[in-house]
């Protein structure tokens, strides 16, 4: 029997939802805090039994592109990523926009303020409003679920995809969710016009021009949405206007009744009518919103007189960081309420590689073999790794994005720095790094790639990594010299034996890779926990 109601994650209210919607395809690369979406429809048994296709694959990029195309032949599919993830997807996102979408289409960007696992604190709302698409965004579990659900009615109604954005705090926190009823898969159903994905700029010009007759529609289905509230007040010196995790933190402070008047803007694009109501009636209007200045910035679109307008923009809320009950309540006057803050004496613990950790051997031998040269020449990338920076290491001297080790340690060996070292993931290389050891290989570019394969994509939780059992036959089939593609086993008993190796291609006047191979410690305890039940 289904269970009406669960006790979910705000990324499993949005798996269970899109299960729940009647979806055929999931894809996905993993990144925090949006992996446990796939996760959660990969290990579920009603996923299972629907036949539904849940994968992760190489990057963002693949991933938008196999939802698209499960969209194309009409049936419904979602793609989740962190907001970063985005960028990579940004030209398959785009061109979806017009292009259209067939069979429903979701787009789950999980946006990370206060960089908890991440580069920067983009809002991708603004990707939304570039592209021209419907933006959801959920204040609770409850609507992370529903909206979900009703994004692939709308996604079809309007042959688009759509955006739902959440954060961190929605992401990874837990509530109960009740369940709507369960739709059956579409039917093989191609587009009508066969011709509509085919880019060409005589078609894509007829695109774009629907695309922006579309425009009002969306505009009054904003206007019209049952998630974007009108909620009446009797004090009119104040007007707010509350989006996201933001708005609970609102009521919070009114204990769940606000004096003023207020909107819970949930559905994008800002239901203008809605807001110039609220406007005019109030003597002063704030925006309160997690991330950018996003709506603050939108209303001034249609709302020539912002002098009574205060949000990021003003100063009156802080414009990096998430915000929280206190700094809304300082913003509006209101006391702090004691018990809502970290205390002082809660110190914060620094992440660390964990116990036996393959990449603590790989930094040792790397750092041994450059202690003759100069510091400030090892380029590094994103995943476990990048704690290659911090004490007793300090081993690495970037992370800018995924695949950057390659192309920047090429260059910067072009410009004279040389050695010049570039270390990345078996997970991180199959995702963006290939492309950056072509153009190596194009150049011969005498640099040294570290590839610290730990059979997993380790830092989000185990997912599997592509480039599994095929680093050697990728980098030699890209034109690596196999006589200076090496294999090393980190461990303390091969310790001199890898310093040997890395100090003598460090010296080699052109392309090497060397390839760190050893299992990650927790996907290691992991299998053979499993082993030792199935022995049981």
């Amino acid at each position: 029997m289904v269970s009406n109601k669960l006790l979910l994650l705000g990324d499993e209210a949005i798996a269970q939802a899109a299960i729940d919607a009647g979806i055929s395809g999931a894809y996905a690369y993993p990144g925090t805090p949006s992996s446990e979406i796939l996760e959660f429809i990969i290990n579920s048994k009603e996923a299972k039994d629907k036949g539904i296709v849940s994968e992760w694959t190489t990057n963002e990029k693949t991933a938008m592109e196999s939802a698209l195309g499960v969209s194309y032949v009409g049936k419904r599919s979602i793609v989740c990523m962190k907001h970063v993830g985005l960028n990579v997807a940004a030209d398959a996102f785009i061109n979806s926009a017009i292009t259209g979408a067939n069979g429903g289409m979701v787009v789950v960007t999980a946006d990370d303020p206060s960089m908890h696992s991440s580069q920067n604190e983009q809002d991708n709302r603004f990707y939304g409003d570039f592209a021209h698409v419907p933006i959801l965004e959920p204040s609770n579990q409850q609507e992370a679920y529903d909206m979900c659900y009703y994004a692939f009615e709308l996604s079809e109604k309007f042959h688009l995809p759509v955006l739902l954005r959440i954060t961190t705090r929605i992401a990874h926190s837990r509530a109960g969710v009740s369940r709507k009823s369960q739709l059956p898969q579409n039917q093989i159903s191609l587009p009508k016009d066969l011709k509509q994905y085919i880019l060409l700029p005589a078609i894509a010009r007829k695109r774009w021009s629907h695309l922006l007759s579309l425009q009002p529609l969306l505009l009054q289905e904003s206007e019209n949405s049952k998630f974007n509230q009108y909620i009446k007040g009797n004090d009119k010196s104040i007007g707010i206007i509350a989006s996201g995790i933001a708005f609970n933190y609102v009521m919070e402070n009114f204990n769940g009744n606000s004096p003023y008047p207020l909107i819970k803007i949930s559905q994008y694009p800002l239901p203008q009518k809605m807001i110039k109501k609220l406007y005019d009636e109030v003597d002063k209007l704030i925006v309160i919103e997690e991330g950018y200045p996003f709506i603050e910035k939108m209303i001034t679109s249609f709302l020539c007189d912002d002098l009574k307008l205060e949000g990021k923009l003003t100063g009156l809320l802080p414009k990096e960081g998430e915000l929280n009950p206190n700094i809304i309540a300082q913003a509006l006057g209101l006391p702090n309420i004691e018990g809502r803050e970290v205390p002082s004496f809660v110190v914060g613990r620094p992440p660390s590689f964990c116990p036996g950790c393959s990449h603590i051997d790989s930094y040792n031998a790397l750092n041994e073999a450059l202690k003759d040269y100069s510091k400030g020449r090892v380029f590094s990338d994103i995943g476990c790794y990048t704690l290659g920076a911090m004490p007793p290491f300090e081993a690495i001297n970037s992370c800018v994005d995924m695949g950057a080790s390659i192309s920047m340690a090429r260059t910067a060996s072009d410009m004279g720095l040389r050695p010049s070292v570039a270390v990345i993931g078996d997970s991180t290389f199959a995702h963006s790094g290939m492309s950056g050891l072509l153009d190596a290989v194009v150049y011969n570019a005498p640099i040294t790639i570290m590839i610290l394969d730990n059979l997993t994509t380790g830092m989000t939780g185990g997912q599997p990594s592509h480039a599994n059992q095929r680093l050697v036959s990728i980098c030699s089939g890209i034109g690596v010299d196999p006589e200076h593609i090496k294999i090393i086993k980190p461990l303390k008993n091969k310790h001199q034996e890898n310093v040997k190796i890395i100090r003598e291609e460090l010296e080699y006047q052109g392309l090497s890779v060397i390839i760190s191979s050893r299992e990650c410690v927790q996907t290691l305890n992991r299998r053979m926990r499993e082993k030792f039940k199935e022995k049981k």
